[in-house]
């Protein structure tokens, strides 16, 4: 099932501020380069993880229905059902009321009896699901995934020059791998 954002966080779980307090920078020389650190750290532990740290809003495409009537989006923790779309097949949108669908929380899945819900007239890309997913704000993310981002800031703000071949730096610490591991969403 693909997905693409839709809407970007609005905020990264850390600040330039937070970011220089930890790495003890004090001058403004690298604000740029430390900024961009913190967004790239943000989608790494996101993107080993399979959790969105701040609240964003993705797109998921369906070709049809499943017969479960469960979708469980491969991003988590699911938050919201913000719209759902049907399509024909000259690619003109039906609206689907989103009340329809159960939101199980726990286990990350929307919920619908199939019958009930319109066949998309294409038989690619006919279904659009616009869910939120995500922690919350900067302050709901899990300390220890706030800890991986700090981490991992820090080991690239350390270890930003050229890599001698052979040579381990470019590879993530594994103490950040480790802080990770229990926040991993698997995938069979």
């Amino acid at each position: 099932m693909p997905a693409y954002l839709v809407t970007a966080p609005a905020a990264e779980p850390l600040s330039l501020a937070e970011a220089k307090a930890f790495l003890r920078v004090e001058h403004g020389d690298d604000d740029a380069i430390i900024t961009s650190l913190v967004s790239a750290a943000r989608n790494h532990v996101e993107a080993l993880t399979r959790c969105a740290l701040i609240a964003q809003t993705w797109r998921l495409m369906l070709d049809r229905w499943p017969d479960s009537g469960r979708i469980a989006p491969r991003i988590g923790p699911l938050r919201s059902l913000a719209a759902a779309r049907v399509l024909n097949a000259e690619g003109q949108a039906s609206g689907i009321d989103p009340e329809i669908f159960a939101i199980d929380v726990a286990a990350g899945a929307l919920a619908a009896p199939a019958w009930s819900l319109p066949l998309p007239g294409r038989s690619v890309a006919g279904i659009e699901l616009d869910i939120e997913v995500g922690y919350g704000a900067a302050g709901d993310v899990p300390p220890r995934l706030l800890q991986a981002i700090r981490m991992l800031v820090a080991h690239w703000y350390e270890n930003r020059g050229l890599i001698a071949i052979g040579s381990s730096v470019a590879m993530m610490p594994a103490s950040v791998n480790a802080m990770i591991a229990s926040h991993r969403v698997l995938s069979l």
